[in-house]
């Protein structure tokens, strides 16, 4: 059965590599290549496995043993090269032997390199198709190897008795015994140890997943000090289980913290040689276990063991259920990506020893191809000096420094469990020492700025600088920074007067003219904090947030009248019809007494009930924004004419006005209907002459297409941010294309409660592909930002984990939500400053190990099928990068007693 399923997959893969096994051989002293051909031979004559291949008869194949067959020792040698350069050229011989193809049907399947590196050191290199042979095999074959050569190499018989059976033996008892009642039992356990058993493990990988999964691999490896191997031996001893059961758990444990699913599935090869007779048979005799824990209610690592020792006492006594006919009878969905049943492993074995004989040393070797059969193979070995572990890995999917790092979060969490073995799985160490230091310079992003008290003060330091010089821009009207700043403080005086007290919340009930800006610097120079009352919203809106805002006044203009559901009482400040009275108050700057601490804005985000959320953002917090855009973007150098495109009651707008007006810069306000017209925004931007300008994806997009169908660039743009954490590569670099090289490219990551950005990416990064997302980036000063998991511990580099922000731009919290304050800006857990908080975004995400941040959606987008998390998202993003496709929309639905996804 073994060798039907090779045979079947060399089929549909022929000549793939990753079904090659080999054994290598250091040979020191003096060496009779002669003898040891000799010695093959009769290793060859003794097994008939060895002489077998596998052509195709009417189709099926059959199994043909061949009389006799020598295979010729291919000797090279290497002793005319530098002495320095001769391991590394055997050692790529020696990887060109194991992935050289087998032909099945032809044979032979075996091939013998000699490698001569000296006059007294060779490398012998076995290298045959997986059909012939397996683990125990290999070790049957040196320990044959090594007592024949030294018989024959001295003129002696072979000592070896004549074997009493052979594998066809094998294979007529397995077709023959494996029948009735006795395969119904073993059928019956997998059945039900299997059922409901998740299709795949996911895990986060470097790349995304392929359609087809090749077979290209790489191997790391990493050695177990024999201090650690000998505490796991007697922990394993403790717990009443054996090393492999507790390697099984802990492979598992790190499996669930890099996945976050608790139904896992691991393979491992099983020698299938109950009866004596077996031992010493070279052939394929191995089958292959499927380890099935369940690893849920977050159990003490003790109880894991007890666990994976129940399920393998279970797989063990039910092994002789060929592997093939358990995916035969279960019927898994295939799929050209993944493997069924499994896609990691786990494989425990001995090394070979070193053997002494007459005149020769024999040092097995370790030899690993570049192939891999499954996701990711974890092999221990046993040596005389502790463990040595190799980790192969399919390089569809991940890079080596990812699986250096796992190798060492595994022996980080060997070593935890040695320690602590009643710690729950959740807290048990995983971050090597190197890696918990390169999350902590992460996260060391303290910068000193000057100490401000009000945002309006920075821009009241640059009236002082440049009081002619053009401050906004709107449809042919303009003010200069003395104009503006004389306006702002008349309204700011007004307000006073009408015993507008610190903190304070003023409504702004404002269209998009020159009066958002004179109403948002009136009310924070009346050390009032400014409620953005967008005209455009529903009454039910406007009246749930002038309700639960308590503005005692509403700053208007025109022909707007306030809605009819503001409170009884609340003060209207009309700027248009009340100019003369506006124009009498003085036009110095107001004396008020306000502080970093005191409340700039209170702005409205939607909420997960249908009801808004009033966050309240701090002078202090947009302080600090400010000085981290200036220090990141160069604001003062580079630009000085800013595009304002976001609605006045996204946070947006405030960013928008505070880069242009802190800095000195010019705004130019976009109206709605050039907005969503590419070719009237591309003639404002020209017309203006636009340094810098913060896009959303659509319109950007939008504008995009337009200039690729019209052949034309952003010429004057120094500084485009698009402000979206699901740009994608696409899109990115076609925006490159339309703009001049020196243009600064920024993906801006923020949420309200953080105050506008938190995080930004500049550059390119080599191997991604077009559907991708672009990177959040890394954090600005003074901002920390955090991936953890659900028992808030941070996770490895790469793993997926819930974004947390922390730092200067947190908001205070959410207005008159002291619940909802608390459940979303908590403790912080990694900081001995009194009151530190981070803020619980919602958003999963993880850290590359360039230091930037992935953004990989929602939390609550996230949805299972067929045992995979799903990010709707990302399948979106994929189906927008068609051109016939603008918006797409992925649900999951039930069709016919199935979930699948549907696309809008």
């Amino acid at each position: 059965f073994p060798q039907q399923r090779l045979w079947f997959l060399d089929q549909l893969d022929p000549g793939n590599p990753a079904y090659n096994i080999a054994l290598m051989v250091q040979l020191q002293g003096d060496l009779n290549p002669a003898a040891l051909a000799r010695s093959l031979n009769e290793i060859l004559r003794r097994h008939e496995s060895l002489r077998t291949t596998f052509p195709i008869d009417n189709g099926q194949p059959v199994q043909v043993i061949a009389e006799a067959l020598e295979v010729p020792l291919v000797q090279v040698d290497l002793q005319t090269h530098p002495e320095i350069e001769r391991q590394a050229m055997a050692q790529q011989l020696a990887i060109a032997q194991l992935q050289q193809p087998f032909d099945l049907s032809e044979g032979p399947l075996l091939r013998a390199t000699l490698v001569h590196l000296s006059a007294t050191e060779s490398w012998l290199v076995l290298a045959m198709h997986h059909i012939l042979s397996d683990g125990q095999s290999m070790e049957v074959l040196y320990q044959e190897l090594t007592a024949v050569y030294p018989a024959l190499a001295s003129g002696s018989p072979s000592p070896l008795a004549p074997l009493p059976i052979q594998y066809k033996d094998f294979s007529d008892w397995q077709q023959q015994g494996l029948q009735g009642a006795v395969r119904e039992t073993q059928l019956a356990y997998w059945q039900q140890q299997l059922a409901g058993a998740p299709m795949g493990l996911s895990l986060p990988s470097d790349r995304s997943r392929p359609a087809v999964l090749s077979s290209q691999g790489r191997h790391e490896t990493c050695r177990i000090s024999p201090e650690l191997t000998e505490q796991l031996h007697t922990l394993s001893r403790q717990a009443g289980v054996t090393l492999f059961m507790t390697l099984l758990a802990a492979w598992q444990t790190l499996l669930y913290r890099y996945s976050g699913q608790t139904d896992i599935c691991v393979g491992t090869p099983i020698a299938h040689r109950q009866q004596p007779e077996l031992k010493s048979l070279i052939g394929f005799f191995v089958n292959t276990l499927v380890l099935r824990t369940d690893l849920s209610d977050n159990p003490s690592f003790q109880e894991l063991l007890q666990r994976v020792r129940q399920v393998a006492l279970g797989a063990y006594a039910h092994q002789d259920l060929p592997f093939e006919q358990l995916v035969q009878a279960l019927q898994p969905q295939r799929h050209a990506s993944y493997t069924p049943l499994f896609q990691v492993m786990l494989t425990l074995q001995s090394d070979l020893p070193r053997v002494e004989t007459a005149n020769l040393t024999w040092q097995p070797q370790p030899l690993h191809g570049e192939s891999a059969q499954l996701d990711l193979s974890l092999d221990v070995t046993l040596t005389a000096t502790g463990m040595e572990v190799s980790l192969e890995y399919s390089t569809d999917l991940f890079d080596a420094p990812t699986i250096t790092a796992m190798l060492a979060q595994l022996q980080t969490l060997l070593a935890g469990v040695c320690h602590q073995p009643d710690q729950l799985l959740s807290q048990l160490p995983l971050l090597s020492v190197s890696e918990q230091q390169v999350l902590q310079d992460w996260a060391q992003t303290q910068t000193e700025f000057p100490q401000v008290a009000g945002i309006h003060h920075l821009f009241e330091a640059q009236v002082e600088q440049t009081p002619e010089a053009i401050a906004v821009v709107w449809q042919g009207q303009s003010l200069t920074y003395a104009e503006l700043n004389q306006q702002a403080n008349q309204l700011a005086h007004y307000l006073c007067s009408l015993g507008i007290q610190l903190e304070q919340r003023v409504g702004l009930y404002l269209e998009r003219s020159l009066n958002l800006l004179i109403g948002v610097l009136g009310v924070l120079k009346a050390g009032a904090a400014y409620v953005p009352l967008d005209p455009l919203y529903s009454r039910e809106r406007l009246a749930f947030m002038l309700q639960q805002s308590h503005v005692s006044v509403v700053v208007t203009h025109g022909g707007l009248s306030v809605p009819p559901t503001a409170e009884v009482g609340v003060v209207v400040v009309n700027l248009s019809q009340q100019r003369e009275v506006l124009q009498q108050q003085p036009t110095n700057n107001p004396a008020k007494c306000s502080t970093a601490e005191n409340l700039a804005y209170v702005i409205y985000t939607s909420g997960s009930t249908g009801q808004p959320k009033g966050v309240m953002v701090e002078h202090r917090s947009l302080i600090n924004a400010y000085f981290a855009w200036e220090a990141a973007y160069c604001l003062r150098v580079e630009v000085r004419s800013y595009l304002q495109m976001a609605s006045f009651s996204f946070d947006v707008f405030t960013g928008d006005w505070v880069r242009a007006l802190c800095s000195g810069g010019k705004l130019v306000l976009c109206p709605r209907n050039v907005l969503i017209d590419p070719p009237q925004l591309y003639n404002l931007i020209q017309q203006q002459q636009i340094d810098c300008a913060e896009f959303v994806p659509a319109v950007l997009r939008s504008l995009m297409q337009f200039l690729t169908r019209n052949h034309q660039h952003l010429g004057s743009l120094k500084l485009l941010i698009c402000g979206s954490d699901t740009w994608t590569w696409g899109d990115y670099q076609q925006l490159q294309q339309l703009c001049p090289a020196t243009t600064r490219l920024i993906n801006a990551f923020g949420v309200t409660e953080a105050t506008i950005d938190s995080s930004y990416f500049e550059g390119t990064i080599a191997n991604v592909s077009q559907d991708q997302w672009v990177p959040i980036g890394h954090p600005f000063a003074n901002t920390q930002l955090y991936i953890l998991d659900a028992t808030l511990q941070p996770v490895p580099i790469g793993v997926t984990g819930e974004l947390y922000i922390g730092g200067a731009g947190l908001a205070r919290g959410y207005l008159e939500r002291p619940d909802l304050t608390a459940e979303r800006f908590i403790p912080h857990p990694f900081s001995t400053e009194p009151g530190a908080r981070l803020y619980k975004t919602g958003d999963l995400a993880r850290w590359r190990r360039d230091g930037n941040v992935e953004f990989l959606g929602r939390a609550d987008d996230q949805v299972k099928l067929h045992g995979f998390r799903i990010e709707l998202g990302e399948i979106e993003a994929v189906l927008t990068q068609h051109p016939a496709v603008q918006t797409a929309v992925v649900v999951v639905r039930s069709l016919a007693g199935r979930k699948q996804l549907v696309a809008y």
